[in-house]
C-alpha cells in the first residue's frame, strides 16, 4: 500500500491507530512532551493574540474558539480560564469547539474539560459548515500529523514510497513512478528530475492533505483567523540534497526513532510542514496569509521577556521558589532555539467581508526595547 494510507491507518484507525484508539499520552511521563503539557505559561502568553483576534471580529455574533487535534485538551482547558480571568466579558460570548476526529483521545478531552469555565462542544469541519462559525482556530502541532506522501529517487525519476509486507515484515520499498503531471508540482519545491545531487534512495515527503484540510476548516470558518504552530521549514531547507531521508519520526515513551514501521499503531508518526506547501495550499482554500515567526520571536513579542522578569519579582514575597523555577524552566524550553522555540507560527485570515482589511497582529509586531532589558536581567 502507499505509505501515505499506511500512515494514516497506524495513527488514526479507529481500533488499532495511536490516536484512534487513545493509545498515546501527551506529557513529562507521556509519550512526547508538547508546549501546553510543560505548565499553564504557554496559554497565558499565547491568550493575548487570541483576545486581540475575537475583539476584532462580528461584536453581534457569538464567538468561538476552535482548536483542531486537541490532544489531551491541556491547551483548550489553559486558554478558556485564561480567557475568562483576562477579558470576562469577551468570555462571555465565546464558546469553546474542539475538532477531535479520533474517538479516543475526545473521550480524554471530555474529562479534563467537564468542569471548563466556557460553553465546550464538540464538532467537524462538515457539521460546522453548515453554520460557518466568527471566531479562530488554533492548529497546534495537527498538521504535522495529517498523513504524508513519501517520495523515493530511482536516480532517474520519482516513484511512490510503498509499505509492503514479506513473510510477515513490514519494508518500505519504491512504488511506481510519479505521473508526468504529478511530477510537475514537484517543480516549485525545487525537485526536478533526480540526479547526482539525489541520487537512489533519496527521500522525502509531500504533503496532499493540507490543501483538503485548510478547505474544510476555511468551509466551517466564515470569519476569523487560522493560527498554525508547528515545526516547519522553508522547501529549499525541507528538500535540501544533505536532507537525503526527510523529515518523518516516531516517537514513544520519550524515545524517537527513524523507523515508522515500529509496532504499527503505538507509536506517533510526525513529519514536518513544508512552508511553501502551506502557504500555496492555503490560498487555493481562499485563506490570506497575515505573517509568520518562529515561536520564540513571537513569544517575545506577546510578552515573554516581562513575564520572566515578573517571576524574578517574585522571588522572596511568599512564592513558593520550586514553583517559579519550574516556571521560569518552562519558559525557556518555550524559546529554546533548537528545540521549541524554532516552532513556526503562521497565521491566516478567512473573512466573509468584502476588503477588510486585518488589524496588525500582536505575535508579528518586534517586542518593546524595555522587554529585552528585562529578558537580559532575568537571566
Amino acid at each position: 500500500m502507499p505509505f501515505r494510507t499506511y500512515m494514516e491507518w497506524a495513527l488514526h484507525d479507529p481500533e488499532h491507530g495511536a490516536y484512534g484508539a487513545g493509545r498515546l499520552s501527551i506529557g513529562r511521563a507521556g509519550d512526547f512532551v508538547t508546549a501546553p503539557a510543560l505548565g499553564p505559561e504557554f496559554a497565558a502568553l499565547l491568550a493575548p493574540q487570541l483576545a486581540q483576534w475575537l475583539q476584532q471580529l462580528d461584536a453581534a455574533r457569538t464567538l468561538s474558539l476552535v482548536e483542531t487535534g486537541p490532544g489531551e485538551g491541556q491547551l483548550a482547558a489553559q486558554l478558556a480560564q485564561a480567557l475568562v480571568a483576562g477579558w470576562p466579558q469577551l468570555a462571555a460570548r465565546t464558546e469553546l469547539v474542539l475538532v477531535e476526529p479520533n474517538a479516543g483521545m475526545a473521550a480524554r478531552q471530555r474529562e479534563r474539560l467537564q468542569h471548563c469555565p466556557l460553553p465546550v462542544r464538540w464538532s467537524s469541519f462538515e457539521q460546522l459548515a453548515a453554520a460557518p462559525l466568527a471566531g479562530v482556530v488554533v492548529a497546534h502541532e495537527v498538521l504535522d500529523a495529517l498523513a504524508v506522501e513519501r517520495i523515493v529517487s530511482d536516480g532517474t525519476a520519482w516513484r511512490r514510497q510503498w509499505v509492503t509486507l514479506h513473510e510477515g515484515t513490514l519494508r518500505l520499498e519504491p512504488g511506481e513512478p510519479l505521473e508526468p503531471a504529478a511530477a510537475a508540482r514537484l517543480q516549485p519545491l525545487g525537485l526536478a528530475t533526480p540526479g547526482a545531487q539525489r541520487p537512489a534512495g533519496w527521500c522525502s515527503e509531500l504533503h496532499p492533505g493540507l490543501e483538503p484540510w485548510l478547505a474544510a476548516c476555511g468551509a466551517a470558518l466564515g470569519q476569523g483567523r487560522l493560527l498554525v504552530i508547528d515545526y516547519a521549514l522553508e522547501a529549499w531547507r525541507y528538500y535540501a540534497p544533505s536532507r537525503c531521508d526527510g523529515t518523518l519520526m516516531a516517537y514513544r515513551e520519550q524515545r524517537a526513532s527513524g523507523d515508522p514501521l515500529l509496532e504499527p499503531g503505538a507509536w506517533d508518526l510526525t513529519a514536518h510542514l513544508c512552508i511553501d506547501s502551506l502557504v500555496a495550499a492555503a490560498a487555493a482554500s481562499g485563506w490570506q496569509l497575515l505573517g509568520q515567526r518562529r515561536q520564540g520571536e513571537a513569544l517575545l513579542a506577546l510578552g515573554l521577556a516581562q513575564r520572566l522578569h515578573g517571576l524574578q519579582q517574585s522571588s522572596g514575597h511568599g512564592v513558593d521558589l520550586a514553583d517559579l523555577l519550574a516556571s521560569r524552566e518552562a519558559l525557556l524550553r518555550l524559546v529554546e532555539p533548537t528545540a521549541l522555540g524554532d516552532f513556526r507560527w503562521l497565521a491566516f485570515q478567512r473573512s466573509d467581508r468584502e476588503g477588510e482589511i486585518p488589524a496588525a497582529s500582536r505575535f508579528l509586531q518586534d517586542p518593546d526595547p524595555t522587554e529585552a532589558g528585562a529578558e537580559a536581567a532575568a537571566s
